[in-house]
């Protein structure tokens, strides 16, 4: 491969060197693993947005899929982005529209830099496009007239700077000429300083006669070297003066000073001086700037009488490091002389270093390894030699470091391994420091979050959790709370709780209990029994949402509490509804008699099964006692003739539960001595028995017929009511004749209506009602009571039905 540069009109140049220079290149990307790379292009200003500059990657070797995967984008730093990269197309487009005046003015050639930058792996590469002058402005003077005064003793040869016209074009298209209109007494004469500016002055070439022509006007047109051609005009307007006939002479054609940038106002810089060999007015001398188009009268002025130079503005060396002026001096007869005064700046470390963040990566992985890059700065300083040399260091202790790639490139690095569990983020601040007197240095801070890893199992504050909960509890009542931390973050710590496969008694743990998986409460599925299951135990696993997630597990034990939610259950004597048990006594029993016995049991446990037994009703409750504990009916006294054959007792048995439940035992005895005695009252027994059930039914269906009726009737009265005042409201607001309207079956009597004559009444009444309370009238009612010796305690409904005819002329009043 040969080293060189192919010219062309868009060329692409590549900064390699030859020989050992590939050597020393390779090195650098295998210590940096940074690739670098140079470009350069040039275009035309005024290009519209969204031309082509190039192709990036054809000129890189790059291709598209590169660009994409490595996120290529342009850093331009501070300055404006002119430029557009595609990275789909791999190509560089127009983004705003460049003016080259604007963006340069009179430096040439005018380009402007900035970097591609491509990641994993880290690229960096220079492009440079250029911009070429367009002949799109016209030359321009400042002014629209200048005014000479000139002496008609004016010698041929005699000259007269102009002003110069302004082209901010360059090369071919800049100013090329100046022409002066045709006349008899003047030829312009073009010079050019240093720098290649071009001047015109004026040369007499024939002496003015004032008495002939005392004024001329001229025309002088600037004339640039762009196709098509663009031309200034000004006007020369001439006074001719008479009998001044020397002219002023500067001691020196070039005045040379120094001063320092930001040199106060009204430094002195030197002093010009020129000398006028004419007697009195004549001598007399004034110092100006010749050209004050440059915008230098704002930086410098010089005393019309002394010729002392004094500094008016703000000097920087890096805008300007050397100027040049032009001092006219002009007598009173108008005669000038011009001289140059070249004035170089020093520099002084004026400026602190600039840092630009070309890349910056935040947040980043904590299992990131050693080495791995977190961004890309790049310093610069204006100022110049000692001054504009800098360096780059992080300013606090942190595990990071700086590592200098290119020039002016720093990269930032870790250092270490990082844990976000112990320092989520960091504080990152880089010190760029110059090598001046006194040295300047700036600061910038870099905020870096480290990103979570899975890399932390949950963990539960407990290795056993215990909960009791009373028995017969609600279904879906919470039971305990099982919390676990995870120390990472967002996702990785987001903990979710979950019951292992386990069985509890043959069945699975989910008929038992459920859990919530985000907030680790444990519900009851069930109501618990305690006479069935006392405690059961059950794993819970804590996973959290990493990838791959981590988990730990806990041990939970539910212990169930006893409640008394059981009555005592009365094993002896056997209740039934069909049939009679009952106990004999011998009349001849002594006190103490063993009766019999209550037995009971309650299948709660502890206090809660605890039982007592008392005598609740007796027919003769000094016959008879039960035992607190064992529940033994005993007689108390000596049975007599007297006592009643037919013995009740009925016994309660209770717990010792809080609050206490209890059970209720009928114990019929019979006192006598021989079974035929038994049979003959054991009728009895069971009418009682089935009188009592029966009463309470009909006393209850009773009530609610009462009731109904009582609701009827109110409502039927508060309706005649509403309708009698509506009808009276109609009768006293209408103009019309009242005439009475009775509905069917409806008489007035007294001003009082009446009710319908016939009502019938069914009445429903039990055995035995003889015993009741209750009294039915005599009058038009028939009882008749039916008994089936043969069956026992059956109910028999007895109907009476009662008709009342009430007569037409015995009204019902209702109020």
């Amino acid at each position: 491969m040969a080293c060189g540069i192919s010219p062309y009109s868009r060329f692409v140049r590549w900064h390699f060197g030859c020989g050992q220079k590939w050597k020393l290149l390779f090195f650098f990307l295998y210590l940096f693993q940074v690739v670098s790379g140079q470009i350069r292009y040039s275009i035309p200003e005024e290009m519209k947005k969204g031309s082509l500059i190039g192709n990036v990657a054809q000129d890189l070797g790059l291709d598209l899929k590169r660009l994409r995967s490595g996120r290529a984008r342009i850093v331009t730093g501070e300055n404006i982005q002119y430029t557009e990269l595609k990275a789909d197309k791999g190509i560089l487009v127009v983004k705003e529209k460049i003016d080259r005046e604007q963006l340069c003015g009179d430096e040439t050639p005018c380009s402007f830099s900035f970097e591609v930058i491509l990641e994993n792996p880290m690229e960096l590469h220079q492009i440079t496009v250029e911009i070429t002058d367009i002949n799109d402005h016209s030359p321009a003077f400042k002014k629209d007239n200048i005014r000479f005064e000139i002496s008609e003793i004016a010698s041929a040869g005699a000259r007269f700077p102009l002003t110069s016209a302004e082209d901010p074009d360059v090369g071919v298209n800049g100013l090329k000429e100046y022409v002066l209109t045709e006349n008899d007494n003047f030829v312009v004469k073009q010079t050019s300083n240093a720098d290649g500016k071009k001047y015109a002055e004026m040369v007499l070439q024939k002496p003015l006669d004032r008495e002939t022509n005392p004024n001329l006007s001229l025309k002088l047109i600037a004339v640039d070297g762009g196709s098509p051609q663009r031309s200034g005009t000004v006007n020369i307007d001439i006074t001719v003066l008479d009998a001044n006939d020397n002219a002023p002479v500067f001691n020196q054609s070039v005045y040379k000073a120094s001063v320092m940038e930001n040199a106060p106002i009204d430094t002195y810089v030197t002093t010009v001086n020129a000398s006028d060999a004419d007697f009195g007015s004549n001598s007399i001398v004034t110092y100006y700037f010749s050209d004050i188009s440059s915008g230098l009268s704002n930086l410098f002025t010089v005393n019309e009488q002394s010729g002392v130079v004094l500094i008016t503005g703000l000097i920087d060396y890096e805008k300007e490091k050397k100027y040049e002026l032009r001092i006219e001096a002009k007598d009173t007869g108008g005669l000038t002389d011009s001289s140059k005064v070249i004035i170089e700046v020093s520099d002084v470390n004026d400026n602190s270093p600039t840092i630009s963040v070309m890349s910056f990566t935040s947040p980043v992985s904590e299992d990131s390894p050693p080495g791995t890059t977190i961004g890309i700065i790049n310093v610069k300083d204006l100022d110049s030699g000692e001054n504009g040399k800098v360096t780059c260091k992080i300013e606090q202790n942190a595990p990071f470091k700086i590592k200098s790639n290119l020039r002016n490139y720093y990269t930032l690095v870790t250092d270490t391994v990082l844990d976000r569990e112990s320092v989520s983020e960091y504080n990152i601040t880089v010190v760029v420091t110059d090598a001046g007197m006194p040295p300047l240095s700036t600061r910038k801070n870099f905020n870096l979050k480290i990103s979570d890893v899975n890399d932390n199992a949950p963990a539960f504050s407990q290795s056993v959790y215990s909960a009791f909960i009373a028995e017969n509890n609600s279904p879906g009542i919470s039971v305990l709370t099982v919390r676990a931390k995870d120390p990472d973050e967002n996702q990785n710590s987001r903990i979710s709780y979950i019951l292992e496969d386990t069985k509890i008694g043959g069945s699975l743990v989910f008929e038992y209990v459920s859990i919530n998986a985000e907030s680790g409460v444990i519900h009851a599925v069930r109501s618990f029994d305690y006479e069935q299951i006392k405690d059961f135990h059950f794993r819970v696993k804590a996973q959290d949402g990493g990838s791959p997630p981590l988990s730990s597990n806990v041990t939970v034990k539910i212990l169930i509490q006893d409640q008394n939610d059981n009555p005592p259950q009365v094993l002896y004597p056997v209740q039934t509804g069909g049939s009679l048990v009952a106990e004999m006594v011998p009349r001849s029993a002594d006190v103490g008699y063993l009766v019999t016995k209550v037995v009971a049991v309650d299948v709660d446990s502890g206090q809660n099964a605890w039982l007592s037994y008392k005598l609740q009703k007796a027919t003769d409750r000094a016959l008879f006692e039960v035992g607190l504990q064992n529940g033994e009916i005993r007689t108390i006294r000596q049975v007599t003739d007297k006592d009643a054959v037919k013995q009740r007792l009925s016994v309660i048995v209770e717990d010792n539960g809080q609050p206490s439940r209890s059970a209720t035992v009928i114990v019929n005895v019979v006192v006598a001595d021989s079974f035929p005695e038994v049979l003959s009252e054991f009728t009895d027994f069971t009418q009682d028995k089935e009188y009592n059930d029966n009463l309470t039914f009909y006393l209850v269906l009773a009530l609610a017929v009462v009731s109904f009726l009582f609701i009827t009737c109110l409502v039927v009265i508060i309706s005649v009511k509403i309708y009698r005042w509506r009808q009276s409201r109609i009768m006293c607001h209408s103009n019309l004749p009242v005439i009475p309207y009775y509905p069917p079956r409806y008489s007035d009597t007294l001003g009082t209506g009446t009710l319908q004559h016939v009502y019938n009444y069914e009445v429903c009444r039990t055995t035995d009602s003889r015993k009741s309370d209750c009294k039915s009238g005599g009058a038009g009612s028939q009882n008749v009571l039916i008994m089936d010796p043969s069956s026992t305690g059956t109910m028999q409904r007895i109907q009476s039905e009662k008709s009342i005819l009430d007569e037409p002329d015995s009204p019902l009043e209702v109020s």
